[in-house]
C-alpha cells in the first residue's frame, strides 16, 4: 500500500441509480467488491467492449492506489442466443466454440495490461445454481411457469421495477429488447428466467424440474455475482446499453429472493462512436485490437486512448486522428523516462519535494472525483514540463521514479523499456532477411511464432518494431 504525506480525498463516484456523484460506500471496508458484466463470448471484443473493460480496469487499480482491497469478478456469457447461433453455424461444439473466443479475449486482456479479475466465472459452470435460484423465485410468487414450459419473472410483483433506469412499468412499450423474445408469457414486460428448449437450440439445454432449457441471460449475471461476492455488491459495473434491461432486471430478481439492497454503487461506462457514427457492421467501423495493431497501432496506445480521451461518463469519439495524438503523448512520456535515465543518482533529491507533493496531491484529487482520468493526466504533462525544466537547468530533481510508478500504477501503460530476449532478436533478425528478400511467406510465418511466444511485431518505414503481449 503507497503511504501518502497528506489525507486522501473520499473516493466519488456518479453513481446510475442516484444520479448524483457520491462517496463510495463499502459494506466492509477496506474491501470493495466490483462484479462487471463480461463479454458474451460468440466473437471478438471490439474496441466499444474494451472500453468499458478497460475503465473497469481503471476504477480497480484507482481503488486500490486509495487503500482498498478489491475483489473483482467479471463473467463470460458462454451460453445464450447468439453463443448458440454462432456455434451452430460453424459446426463446432458450443464449449468449444465459446473456450476459442475466452482464449482471445485473455490473450487481448493481456496485451492491453489488464489486471486479471479474481474470479471470471462461466454461465455453463452454474446451471444448477441458477435453476435454484429460479426455483426461490418461483416460491416467493415473482415468477412463473409459462404454458411452453419456460419460467417468467413477474414485473408486477416487485413495486421498485424501474428505479435504475427510472421507468414507468406502465409506459413500457413493446419492441424494446426486453421484450424481444417468443416465449409466451403474462405479460409483454415479464422477463425470461429459463427458456425452454427450442428447435434452433439444436442439443443445447439442461434438465431443470420444468422443461429442458437454458437460463435466461439476466439471471446469469445475478446468480454468478452471489456466488463469487456474495448477497450485496459494493459496485457493479458495465456499458450504459446494459443499464436497460439488464441491470435493471438484476435487481428485480436479486432483491426479490434476499430481501436486500443488490448493489450500492452503479457505475456505467459510455458508448463510443467511430468517426463520429455508431459501429455497424454494415459501415465496416467495428474494430478490434487485431484491426488497430494492423493500422499500425500498438495496444498501449489503444488503452490509453480509450482511457484518456474522455471521461467514462462521456460518448468517446473515436477516431485515427486521436489515436495519432495518443500514440504522439505516449512518446512524450518515453522520452521524458528515457532522459530521466541519465541523470546521476546525485541529482534527485532525498526527500519528495514541495512540487512534487503538490503534483501527487492534484493527480490523487482527480481520481477522487468521478475517476477524473483526463484531468489527472493534464496534471502528469504539467509535471513532465516542469521536471524537463530542472533537467534543462541541472538543477536537482524531485524522486520522479516514485511518482511515476504511482501514476503508472493507474494508467497502466506497462513497462516502457522493456528488454527483448536474445531469441527474439535472432528471428527478427532472420525475419528482416525474409522480408529484404521478399519471401514473404517466411516473414508471415515467423511473425506468427513471435505472437504464439507473446510477442507482437509491426513494420514501419524505420523498420521492425516489437513489444510484448
Amino acid at each position: 500500500m503507497v503511504k501518502f504525506s497528506f489525507a486522501l480525498p473520499p473516493f466519488q463516484l456518479f453513481n446510475t441509480l442516484s444520479r448524483r456523484v457520491e462517496p463510495i460506500n463499502p459494506i466492509n471496508p477496506p474491501q470493495v467488491t466490483i462484479y462487471a458484466c463480461g463479454p458474451t463470448v460468440y466473437n471478438l471484443a471490439h474496441i466499444g467492449n474494451f472500453r468499458t473493460f478497460l475503465c473497469v480496469d481503471l476504477l480497480r487499480r484507482a481503488l486500490e492506489l486509495f487503500g482498498y482491497k478489491v475483489v473483482h469478478a467479471m463473467n463470460y456469457t458462454d451460453v445464450d442466443d447468439k453463443t448458440i447461433a454462432a456455434s451452430r453455424a460453424a459446426g463446432v461444439a458450443l464449449s468449444a466454440y465459446t473456450q476459442r473466443y475466452i482464449d482471445e479475449f485473455e490473450k487481448d486482456m493481456r496485451s492491453l495490461h489488464m489486471l486479471k479479475p479474481h474470479f471470471q466465472p462461466r454461465a455453463t459452470e452454474h446451471i444448477e445454481k441458477m435453476i435454484e435460484f429460479i426455483r426461490q423465485l418461483l416460491e416467493k410468487d415473482h415468477a412463473y411457469i409459462g404454458v411452453d414450459g419456460s419460467v417468467y419473472f413477474r414485473i408486477n410483483s416487485f413495486p421498485e421495477y424501474g428505479k435504475l433506469s427510472h421507468l414507468e412499468k406502465d409506459k413500457l412499450k413493446l419492441g424494446t429488447q426486453v421484450f424481444s423474445d417468443e416465449y409466451v408469457k403474462e405479460n409483454y414486460g415479464d422477463f425470461a428466467l429459463w427458456k425452454a428448449r427450442k428447435t434452433e437450440d439444436g442439443e443445447i439445454g439442461w434438465i431443470s424440474p420444468w422443461e429442458i432449457g437454458r437460463p435466461g441471460w439476466h439471471i446469469e449475471c445475478s446468480t454468478m455475482s452471489m456466488c463469487y461476492l456474495g448477497e450485496e455488491i459494493d459496485i457493479h459495473c458495465g456499458g450504459v446499453d446494459l443499464i436497460f434491461p439488464h441491470h435493471e432486471n438484476e435487481i428485480a430478481q436479486s432483491e426479490s429472493v434476499t430481501g436486500k439492497n443488490f448493489v450500492r454503487h452503479w457505475f456505467h461506462v459510455s458508448h463510443v462512436l467511430v468517426e463520429g457514427e455508431k459501429m455497424s457492421k454494415s459501415l465496416g467501423n467495428i474494430y478490434t485490437l487485431r484491426d488497430i495493431i494492423n493500422k499500425g497501432f500498438s495496444p498501449r496506445v489503444l488503452r490509453y486512448h480509450l482511457l484518456t480521451s474522455s471521461h467514462y461518463r462521456q460518448t468517446l469519439n473515436f477516431t485515427w486522428q486521436g489515436m495519432e495524438s495518443s500514440r504522439e503523448a505516449l512518446k512524450r512520456i518515453d522520452q521524458w523516462l528515457s532522459r530521466l535515465q541519465n541523470i546521476p543518482p546525485s541529482q534527485f533529491q532525498q526527500q519528495e519535494g514541495p512540487e512534487q507533493q503538490l503534483f501527487v496531491r492534484r493527480f490523487i484529487e482527480a481520481l477522487a472525483d468521478d475517476l477524473n482520468i483526463t484531468e489527472a493526466v493534464g496534471h502528469l504533462f504539467e509535471w513532465i514540463r516542469l521536471t524537463n525544466r530542472l533537467m534543462d537547468k541541472g538543477e536537482a530533481l524531485p524522486q520522479i521514479d516514485k511518482a511515476w510508478q504511482l501514476v503508472d500504477a493507474v494508467l497502466g501503460v506497462g513497462e516502457l523499456n522493456v528488454q527483448v530476449p536474445p531469441e527474439i532478436q535472432s528471428l527478427l533478425a532472420i525475419r528482416a532477411e525474409a522480408r529484404k528478400h521478399k519471401d514473404w511467406q517466411k516473414s508471415d510465418n515467423i511473425r506468427q511464432k513471435l505472437q504464439e511466444m507473446g510477442w507482437i511485431v509491426q513494420d514501419t518505414p524505420e523498420g521492425q518494431k516489437v513489444w510484448k503481449e
